[in-house]
């Protein structure tokens, strides 16, 4: 068993032609700008949208447990009471509750992907694993890796890279290619705005260029945290340093996924930021071209 996110089809930024990408949840890192804060946790969570509920009190009959009351405000849960169970979010007509992962096993995950391969034959695309962190669950990753490949699937993994490095290893024979986050150079800054130490980040980017696998990196533009120049010219010379040549996709920073950080009760440090402006994203641009790197945004040469 393993715990999936989400299952999404008719993905085009996840890798080439239409995909089907699978999400994990769990994730190592502490990123302040994730639009999946829902993913970080390795555990099913019962998450409340408040701005959904219509006050219908059946999630109050529904809970076995007593945990729910409602009041002026709507519907109160007491924490200490409250078990996780289904009930709640089963009978919510409005969705406002919600349990966010499901429990699935790799042959449960294999019949969805199975349905779109017409998809993938049309147009050269295949399956993408997401998170979260896949490498977080690498038993469970390789054996739907494995399964994917035995079905002529292609397959991308979209990771941070920090696992270690035989996690990494054994997995790799079965990734046609590698989305690879990169986003800052420097360890404090890394530890600071990524919640942990980019050591293992960096030698398993070395690994997989020196082991010849196909690498996308991929490098999130965040205005005022990763877009400095220092740290653009210290990418761009460390990747044009790997043993074999790989491009850089730049993913400007975009206001999405505010509202979750309310729903999975997190705070959100970048509430306030506003994208990069074109001249920022051309400013890096021309930094990491003059590294001699092929550069691209979302998948377009720029």
């Amino acid at each position: 068993m393993g715990m999936i996110l989400d299952i999404k089809k008719f993905a085009i930024h996840d890798g080439p032609g239409i995909r089907t990408t699978v999400f994990f949840k769990g994730c190592p890192l502490d990123c302040w700008w994730c639009h999946n804060p829902e993913s970080r946790g390795g555990e099913a969570e019962l998450v409340y949208r408040g701005g959904r509920c219509i006050r219908c009190g059946q999630c109050v009959e529904a809970c076995g447990a007593g945990a729910i009351t409602m009041t002026d405000e709507g519907p109160a849960v007491d924490e200490d009471r409250c078990r996780l169970g289904l009930a709640c979010a089963a009978v919510c007509p409005a969705e406002a509750r919600q349990i966010i992962g499901r429990e699935m096993t790799v042959g449960e995950v294999m019949e969805e992907i199975i349905k779109d391969v017409v998809f993938f034959d049309e147009s050269g695309g295949g399956v993408t694993i997401s998170g979260g962190e896949p490498l977080m669950q690498p038993d469970y990753l390789a054996e739907l890796l494995r399964d994917c490949r035995t079905a002529g699937i292609h397959t991308t993994l979209d990771t941070t890279g920090h696992a270690p490095p035989d996690v990494l290893e054994s997995i790799a024979g079965d990734v046609d290619l590698f989305l690879y986050d990169l986003k800052l150079m420097d360890d404090e800054k890394h530890r600071q705005y990524c919640g942990a130490s980019n050591a293992a980040i960096l030698e398993n980017l070395h690994r997989l260029s020196r082991d010849g696998r196909a690498v996308v990196v991929r490098y999130p533009l965040v205005p005022g945290i990763t877009d400095e120049e220092a740290n653009l010219r210290a990418i761009g010379a460390f990747i044009a340093s790997l043993p074999a040549p790989h491009p850089i996709d730049i993913l400007p920073y975009q206001r999405l996924g505010l509202d979750k950080w309310d729903m999975v009760k997190r705070p959100c440090r970048l509430r306030d930021l506003a994208p990069p402006a074109e001249e920022k994203i051309a400013a890096a641009v021309g930094i990491l071209q003059e590294s001699g790197l092929h550069v691209t945004m979302r998948g377009e040469t720029r």
